[in-house]
């Protein structure tokens, strides 16, 4: 059973995340805030982090990028869920493979472990990220020899659709690969489903 939570903005859309997976209180998150440790805007990482606490979550984070394999290894493997939030996915992308957590991501979540993945944790599920380069600066990632990705999801999700400041990014990233990849589209106050080959999106009224 593959579980995907895929979002642009989580505080946004805690409320779909609450009905879409029960009995969370009590539950232990590995937190991944790796993708916005070269980013100048990280407000979004607070934000996802106590809208999970408030879920009644523990919030373990796993900083990637500094971290030893083994505590990598024994925190997404542990815990119950896996949370990667946003910032540079070129970044984040280097950083997993580097480490191998990419590898054990992969097996965790197509055992069946729920994965949460916030705009560039969103992203970062698809076969390849390349498309990705409009949105982020591969500069960002220097060890990057390959932009294959998780491969979690057969489709490529476009996180920020049509929300200030990527009003303009979004709608030429979607013009210039709409014809070649199947792209998903969301908004910051969509969420992306997806329960083996189910894949849905839900939107919240604000």
């Amino acid at each position: 059973m593959k579980k995907l939570f895929l979002a642009s903005y989580f505080k946004g859309v805690a409320s779909i995340f609450a009905d879409f997976e029960k009995n969370l209180r009590g539950k232990t998150v590995t937190f991944i805030p790796t993708a916005s440790k070269v980013e100048k805007v990280t407000f979004y990482v607070k934000a996802g982090k106590k809208a999970l606490e408030k879920l009644g979550l523990n919030v373990d984070v796993l900083e990637i990028s500094t971290a030893t394999y083994n505590e990598i290894n024994t925190k997404l493997r542990g815990n119950d869920y896996i949370y990667v939030t946003g910032g540079n996915t070129f970044f984040l992308l280097q950083e997993l493979k580097r480490t191998g957590a990419d590898k054990i991501i992969m097996d965790e979540v197509n055992a069946g472990k729920l994965y949460i993945g916030e705009s560039a944790g969103a992203m970062i599920t698809s076969a390849n990220i390349e498309y990705v380069k409009g949105m982020d600066s591969v500069k960002k990632a220097p060890e990057l020899t390959s932009f294959d990705a998780l491969d979690l999801v057969e489709f490529y999700t476009v996180p920020h659709y049509n929300n200030i400041p990527f009003k303009k990014i979004t709608k030429k990233l979607v013009d210039s690969y709409s014809s070649t990849l199947k792209l998903f589209p969301i908004s910051n106050n969509e969420a992306i489903l997806v329960e083996n080959d189910k894949v849905k999106s839900e939107r919240t009224n604000s």
